[in-house]
Formats: C-alpha cells, sequence, structure tokens
C-alpha cells in the first residue's frame, strides 16, 4: 500500500507561482513514474505532467509545457511540481498519484494509488 500527501496549495494571484509537492510512503518509490493531475469543479479530472521512475523522462500536458516543472527527489520519496504563470482557469484540486500501468502516461487508468488532493486558487 503507498500513501501520498499533496501539500503545497493555496491562494495565488494571476500570473504567480506555487510549488506543489507530494510525498509518498513505500520503499519502492524510485520504481515508479508519478503523475499529477487536476480537476475543476464540474469537469473532469485532468493530466498535467508526469516523470519516470529515475526522473530522467518527463512528460508535460500541452497547456502546461514552458509553464510547469515536474521533478522528483527519490531520497525524500518526493515529487514536485512548480507551477508559474498561473491562470484563473487554472483554479482546481491538484493530485498526484502513482503509476503503475503501462498504458500511455497521461491516462488516469494507468494510475492506482492517488493523494487526497491540494486545492490551487488562482484569482484575476
Amino acid at each position: 500500500q503507498v500513501q501520498l500527501v499533496e501539500s503545497g496549495g493555496g491562494l495565488v494571484q494571476a500570473g504567480g507561482s506555487l510549488r506543489l509537492s507530494c510525498a509518498a510512503s513505500g520503499r519502492t518509490f524510485s520504481r515508479y513514474a508519478m503523475g499529477w493531475f487536476r480537476q475543476a469543479p464540474g469537469k473532469e479530472r485532468e493530466f498535467v505532467a508526469a516523470i519516470s521512475g529515475s526522473g530522467s523522462s518527463r512528460y508535460y500536458a500541452d497547456f502546461g509545457k514552458g509553464r510547469f516543472a515536474i521533478s522528483r527527489d527519490n531520497a525524500k520519496n518526493t515529487v514536485y511540481l512548480q507551477m508559474n504563470s498561473l491562470e484563473p482557469e487554472e483554479t482546481a484540486v491538484y493530485y498526484c498519484a502513482v503509476r503503475r500501468g503501462s498504458t500511455s502516461y497521461p491516462d488516469l487508468n494507468a494510475y492506482d494509488y492517488w493523494g487526497q488532493g491540494t486545492q490551487v486558487t488562482v484569482s484575476s
């Protein structure tokens, strides 16, 4: 069983930045890719970014390229999401998840452990 705890969310003005963290339990953290997703009210959960177990490969949704950066510290069992130039429409609950499936990185079905989420609110 893996437990994930997100933190770092909050209220930020448009154009601002936030750094989210996701701390994971378990001794096999480095074996698995990790992903970040978000879900706005009334919308489906969507892929934001993912990183391979070693950290050597990163994947981003088109809206995040050039603004978001995913990283991980396997010694700390933690994955991060740096978000810059945030926009009000990016207000959502942000979730991290463990990817143990083999389908594409944006596929929610490839992820089977999820955190409780952290709220990000971007004001205009």
